[in-house]
């Protein structure tokens, strides 16, 4: 029997562990969840005055929209992120001056040669590249991966020095009081467009911070299974779950031991999400995702250096073009839930032949 996210925010609340590390697909409905957890745990009641307590801090794709672009339309020369300031921004740039090293934090992920400059009033950030022959570039527009790896070392810089508030013991030691009720930690997929050794960096030193934090519960939902895997070796007290959604548009979450490579048996949920839609005759262009990440994680169990290796021999360029291309739309024709008949024949081939082949074995 499926549940609501209310109630699964319910399950994490009430959990007895420091970490908890939630693995579901994009579109399931994390960012969702991470709102229905911060509504659970620091609801508004118009009725009264606004709790000044805070009690619940979150990274989402909400967190996302305090940044958006002026890309001066009329002179094209001067873009520029904004920032909608907050209590929080204020205090992190402000306060605790944080701007070096969220600098720093920023081009660790991406390019020492891309910088970005904050204004006097931390409400603006420009970025600028170095170019061949010492050439600086100004006014450049930024990718949206790079930007959210922005938001994210703002975010972490700001998560940084909460910790390190918190941990000191005395209350009326500490610099800022307004996180003495501060209880939980939501963060939601802070991965997007990081290559696998900067992904990796990332987890780590998110782990590390995790460890370092005294008195504070930590909730970590992502897409990447990577990402899982890295948080699970270097978080302790924690336990683990696999949120999907069923086609009432209920939840399951499901407690899982161990991570993706293990008993976490990622390739097997691929495997049943795949199998379920062929028989339902329900196959979503997404699904080809699905097949591609099944042959990826295929592929490197078995040792082979290309995913495209397993494919069928006869057409091998032909299929490797058809899943290359499908899951990754880009157009916006290309973006139609509903799969054409030989592009469906195609997923069932595809799956088929890896099942055919042996490269599983039921256990």
């Amino acid at each position: 029997m499926g549940q609501s996210l209310k109630k699964i925010a319910e399950t994490l609340r009430d959990a007895d562990k420091k970490v908890q590390l939630i693995y579901a697909f994009n579109g399931v409905g994390k960012t969702r969840l991470s709102r229905e957890f911060k509504e659970l745990i620091s609801p508004k009641n118009p009725d009264e005055e606004e709790d000044t307590k805070i009690k619940v801090l979150y990274y989402n794709a909400f967190t996302e929209d305090l940044f958006y672009w002026d890309n001066d339309l009329n002179e094209d020369k001067n873009r520029k992120l904004q920032i909608q300031p907050n209590g929080f921004t204020d205090w992190v740039l402000r306060e605790q001056g944080q701007e070096r090293n969220i600098v720093t934090n920023f081009q660790r992920y991406t390019s020492n040669k891309l910088t970005p400059h904050f204004n006097e009033s931390y409400n603006e950030i420009t970025f600028s590249i170095e170019g061949g022959n010492e050439e600086i570039i100004d006014n450049i527009k930024i990718s949206k991966g790079e930007e959210s790896c922005l938001v994210w070392c703002v975010f972490y810089s700001l998560l940084n020095q909460i910790v390190a508030n918190l941990n000191i013991a005395e209350p009326d030691e500490r610099e800022t009081s307004q996180f003495n009720d501060l209880q939980y930690i939501f963060i939601d997929d802070p991965v997007s467009s990081l290559d696998e050794n900067h992904l990796i960096e990332l987890a780590v030193n998110l782990g590390d911070l995790i460890k370092e934090a005294s008195g504070l519960r930590f909730v970590v939902s992502t897409h990447n299974p990577l990402f899982f895997n890295v948080l699970f070796n270097e978080t302790g007290n924690k336990v683990c779950y696999l949120l999907s959604k069923n086609e009432d548009g209920t939840y399951d979450l499901q407690e899982k031991k161990g991570d993706s490579n293990k008993s976490f048996s990622y390739h097997h949920y691929l495997k049943q999400i795949i199998q379920e839609a062929i028989d339902s005759n329900n196959v979503q262009k997404y699904h080809f995702m699905l097949l591609r990440n099944l042959y990826e994680k295929t592929a490197n169990f078995l040792g082979y250096p290309q995913w495209s290796d397993l494919l069928p021999d006869d057409k091998k360029t032909y299929y490797n073009r058809i899943i290359q291309f499908t899951s990754h739309s880009t157009l916006s024709y290309e973006t139609i839930p509903e799969p054409t008949e030989q592009e469906k024949q195609t997923l069932k081939l595809l799956f088929a032949h890896l099942i055919d082949n042996n490269y599983y074995t039921e256990e």
